[in-house]
């Protein structure tokens, strides 16, 4: 690994005027894309490559204007032309693309140091973090910012109907998803301390990503970077204890800008009332209490929206305003989507893949669909999911379902040290806890049991955050009505 040429944050801040023309190296993927979409807008010149591309990051790519092409056709010349080269994490450190980048003698990093040194320096950033609700508490924050008359900026890391997964806006509010995953084979640091926050929303943490980090407190570790250096509001969930040791270490004496929020704390939300259309609570707000509605349902939607409705009154908008934002807020694609119906089943699309994360779909699902039965069907797609690291809380969280099909892929895990899900007793120890579950390991046996369990009036409810052994690829999406 040659790393001569990997500028650093603080050079890139320095020369960010000199530099005009940049090349996206794996353009296509989610933080690429929403990247170089942003420097195209912020002014300037973008082209990018890829090995293939995809929708709906391609489409949008396209309808930008960005010029695109194909990795295996670009040369060395072509890339020796551009003031700095944005290297995706796609791109492994091992690679003949690495050695490649590394020889051109153009300027490299990744798209989180270019985004926080090029775009974000001299806006107001909220950042969006945690374990669980980043990319759904970024769109509701950036929905109630519009609604209250703002132009937020904002980059989200999911699909949105009929809105960009990015847009500079004014720079007084920036909204971004802040991941705690690496950036790039040269930074294995998180991509949010690269992002340049001034505001923190930390929606939980818990231990995740086991391919990279070996503990929840190498994840600590990665806030423990950016804590000290944050200028205005930090948020914090009271309900995660890794959460709680953070504010506790690192709030500054006498300090008015750093709150604790949760069912359990002083500020709430409290009193939640999930309903079938509507969800109420109430929060204490610099010492009075407001009552809340909104039509988004599930008592861990509410936590990330009080989080939000907490940084609102905090920059001084007012409450019976900040009300209103919320009655009608949009969701997330992949965040209990209803897909359609399927025999006699509702459809229902979720991201989940974590114990946490099952848990509150699932009771959100209930209470949404009081008296229908709820069949899981869950895909342990990432590394983490795939290890036997949470074997017995799987068991617990999907034991909640009435019905759960395993849909194992077989793909080993990545975690450190890790051992893989034995998908068959996750099914057995399922039907300990008094419920009918199944581990199936390819799609043509997830169909007949799917076809099977659906002629009944009941909820499918689909967590995966790929194609779930093929499903969402296959002709059962023809089906859906």
């Amino acid at each position: 690994m040659d790393l001569k040429y990997l500028i650093s944050q603080e050079e890139l801040i320095q020369k960010r005027h000199k530099i005009k023309k940049v090349f996206f190296y794996r353009i296509c993927g989610t933080g690429m894309g929403a990247c170089a979409c942003l420097m195209k807008e912020a002014g300037f010149e973008v082209v990018g490559a890829d090995s293939s591309y995809s929708p709906p990051m391609s489409t949008y790519l396209e309808s930008t204007g960005i010029e695109l092409h194909k990795l295996d056709v670009v040369k060395e010349d072509f890339l020796k032309t551009f003031d700095l080269i944005i290297v995706g994490n796609s791109v492994s450190g091992k690679s003949e693309h690495a050695r490649l980048i590394e020889s051109l003698g153009v300027p490299f990093t990744s798209f989180p140091s270019c985004l926080g040194a090029l775009v974000l320096r001299d806006a107001n950033v909220v950042g969006i973090a945690g374990t669980h609700g980043k990319t759904t508490t970024t769109y509701f924050l950036t929905q109630m910012l519009e609604k209250l008359g703002q132009e937020p900026g904002y980059l989200i890391g999911g699909i949105i109907d009929g809105r960009a997964p990015s847009k500079l806006g004014t720079k007084k509010y920036f909204v971004i998803e802040s991941d705690e995953y690496d950036s790039a084979y040269f930074h294995k640091i998180s991509k949010f301390r690269l992002y340049e926050l001034k505001n923190l929303i930390l929606t939980s943490l818990e231990f995740d990503h086991a391919d990279i980090f070996s503990s929840v407190e190498k994840i600590e570790d990665e806030f423990r970077a950016i804590l000290p250096n944050l200028l205005k509001t930090a948020i914090f969930n009271e309900e995660y204890r890794s959460a709680v040791k953070l504010y506790n270490e690192y709030k500054p004496k006498n300090a008015t800008n750093w709150f604790l929020y949760g069912k359990g704390s002083k500020i709430g939300p409290f009193n939640i009332k999930i309903k079938e259309k509507t969800s109420d609570f109430e929060m204490n707000l610099f010492g009075k209490s407001h009552s809340f509605s909104t039509n988004v349902i599930g008592e861990h939607n509410i936590l990330n929206i009080a989080s939000c409705v907490l940084f609102l009154a905090q920059e001084g908008f007012p409450i019976e305003k900040i009300k209103e934002t919320i009655q009608t807020l949009e969701m997330v694609k992949r965040r209990q989507e209803i897909r359609g119906t399927y025999q006699s089943a509702i459809v229902i699309d979720d991201f989940a893949h974590h114990p946490r994360a099952i848990q509150v779909t699932v009771e959100a699902i209930r209470a949404k669909f009081k008296n229908k039965k709820i069949i899981t069907i869950f895909e342990p797609i990432s590394a983490t999911a795939r290890s036997s690291i949470f074997q017995t809380e799987f068991a617990q969280a999907l034991s909640l379902s009435d019905e759960v099909i395993i849909a194992k892929p077989d793909m080993p895990t990545t975690a450190l040290g890790g051992k893989d899900l034995d998908g068959f007793l996750l099914a057995s120890d399922i039907e300990k806890n008094g419920k009918k579950a199944k581990c199936v390991m390819n799609l043509n046996d997830l169909q007949k049991m799917i076809d099977s369990s659906t002629k009944t009036e009941s909820v499918l409810l689909i967590l995966s955050n790929r194609t779930c052994l093929g499903l969402w690829e296959s002709d059962f999406v023809k089906h859906l009505h």
